[in-house]
């Protein structure tokens, strides 16, 4: 496939060059500002002079709580569930967004349908099942129920594989084995309360530094990482003496503790949340109000040079996951168009290597449009290094979409070269 004339953002340096890009198979062969001669049968696109850029990446999304209320999730049928998540996927690569981090939910499945090119959709990093502790932020199970490590039954959420209770070290290290035996890139641990869970208060410290160091010691042997759920500085120092790698939220962190962050080069994967994102009880919200301040912590985060990456942490909400590429928008505020597209292309992906011996896509590089790299593509039609918020209306502005070579999208006419 050949992409003659276009304006080349390839996810490094923040540029925009005149140039045309050939993709042979799975992989970009070559970008130049020369021409190209096209293979003999390959697809050539002109540009017109639109912006071709890298595919957009969520380093903090769940393919199945996303797009399914949690009514469907405790209740219907897991066919109606993965039917939904299987919908969401597309809409996922429609809206540009051709690599995703799963922070959690049932998802290896999923993954390898689209690795097999039986459904379309993202590139998957699964974290398989959230660990949690007993009362803790992946504890759905009722009050009242017995936990299962004194003999109560697992919670509905547990059987179907979206979270995972462990307590205690021994547990913990199964937990964690149990989602790499399944596939999983990465782990994740819930360290502290969260908004939507009933039981886990804000300020609570969840999991003691034994048992994260446990897990930290079991995704090493793996060759990978562990990210997690906290919001707060006790919860989030915790977790840096643990050895964990990837912040997940951190909304309530002060510049003492990213700094220490930047300095250890331990990522926060941020989440500009904001009211309306997801629908709140009263009591949720109430629960919410100390984790908004997200731009705050960007700004902090950005002044230290403490490593940003982007995810949104859309959940159990179907109409709202369109706002995906909205939420995208959010971080120009704080660093601009330019630094945030690059986060949301090669920066992401940075953290996602992290993963190392398991990270899925290991062959080449991500996020970037250079020889050898994934030939995972967007054609923009205007700039979004001048406005950003082109990509709010993905339906009209990303005229061509292109995922592992292949093209998912095409709103331009294109031909086939014979190659005299």
């Amino acid at each position: 496939m050949l992409l003659n004339n276009v304006r080349i953002f390839d996810g490094i340096d923040g540029r925009l060059r005149d140039g045309h890009v050939l993709a042979i198979g799975d992989r970009i062969a070559d970008v130049s500002a020369g021409a190209i001669q096209a293979p003999a049968g390959a697809q050539v696109i002109d540009g017109g002079g639109r912006v071709l850029m890298p595919g957009l990446s969520d380093a903090h999304w769940h393919m199945v709580f996303a797009p399914n209320t949690m009514a469907n999730m405790e209740a219907a049928d897991t066919g109606l569930m993965y039917a939904n998540a299987v919908a969401e996927a597309e809409r996922t690569l429609m809206r540009g967004f051709t690599t995703i981090r799963d922070t959690g939910g049932p998802t290896f499945g999923l993954k390898q349908a689209i690795d097999r090119e039986v459904i379309p959709g993202p590139r998957v990093y699964p974290s398989g099942a959230l660990i949690s502790q007993t009362a803790g932020h992946g504890d759905f199970g009722p009050s009242y129920d017995r936990p299962v490590a004194i003999g109560g039954k697992p919670s509905r959420f547990e059987e179907i594989g979206a979270f995972t209770v462990a307590n205690g070290v021994p547990e913990v290290e199964a937990a964690g084995r149990m989602q790499f035996k399944r596939g999983a890139s990465q782990i994740k641990l819930a360290l502290g309360g969260g908004v939507i869970s009933d039981a886990d208060p804000i300020d609570t410290l969840q999991y003691t530094p034994e048992e994260i160091g446990a897990a930290v010691q079991v995704a090493s042997d793996w060759g990978t990482y562990v990210c997690t759920h906290v919001y707060t500085v006790p919860g989030i120092r915790r977790a840096i003496e643990a050895g964990v790698r990837s912040i997940e939220h951190g909304h309530m962190a002060d510049q003492a503790t990213l700094k220490v962050m930047a300095d250890k080069g331990i990522w926060l994967s941020l989440q500009p949340f904001e009211a309306g994102d997801n629908p709140l009880t009263p009591a949720q919200m109430k629960k919410a109000e100390p984790t908004s301040h997200w731009d705050r912590v960007a700004v902090w985060a950005k002044d230290v040079g403490c490593r940003v990456a982007f995810g949104t942490d859309l959940l159990f909400q179907p109409e709202g996951t369109k706002n995906e590429a909205l939420l995208l928008t959010r971080f120009a505020r704080v660093f601009g168009n330019v630094a945030t597209l690059l986060i949301a292309t090669s920066g992401n992906c940075e953290l996602f290597a992290l993963s190392g011996e398991r990270n899925p896509y290991k062959d080449a590089k991500l996020g970037v449009l250079q020889r050898g790299a994934w030939a995972d593509m967007l054609l923009v039609d205007g700039d979004p290094t001048q406005n950003i918020d082109l990509l709010i209306d993905y339906d009209r502005n990303l005229s061509v979409i292109i995922k592992n070579g292949q093209v998912w999208k095409n709103m331009l006419s294109s031909r086939s070269d014979a190659g005299q």
